[in-house]
């Protein structure tokens, strides 16, 4: 059974900073690619930011360059640092990873959410 554990959401001002952080628990043979979706109600989860197991890097357009996603293997850990904050990046934040739960059989797993909201 895999876990992903996910913290530090909130609310906070418009320009402000939060960081979340999303832990994997449980038994599996690797991480590959993680990742934070984010989804408002009604709408579709939408890609905010991923990063390979490797450190490559992307982003949604509506982020790059206020937010910042990185990783601690040893820990199973996915961080994503989220700076200068608008209210439209109100939403629920989740983490998703790709785990191989052995050498060749792999899939994805989803956090539970973290609400992060941004008063102007």
């Amino acid at each position: 059974q895999v876990q992903l554990v996910e913290s530090g959401g909130g609310l906070v001002q418009a320009g402000g900073s939060l960081r979340l952080s999303c832990a994997a628990s449980g038994t599996f043979f690797s991480i590959n690619d993680m990742g934070w979706y984010r989804q408002a109600p009604g709408k579709q989860r939408e890609l905010v930011a991923g990063i390979s197991s490797g450190g490559s890097t992307n982003y949604a357009d509506s982020v790059k360059g206020r937010f910042t996603i990185s990783r601690e293997n040893a820990k199973n850990t996915v961080y994503l640092q989220m700076n200068s904050l608008k209210p439209e990046d109100t939403d629920v934040y989740y983490c998703n990873a790709h785990v191989m739960t052995t050498w060749f059989t792999g899939r994805d797993y989803w956090g539970q959410g973290t609400q992060v909201t941004v008063s102007s």
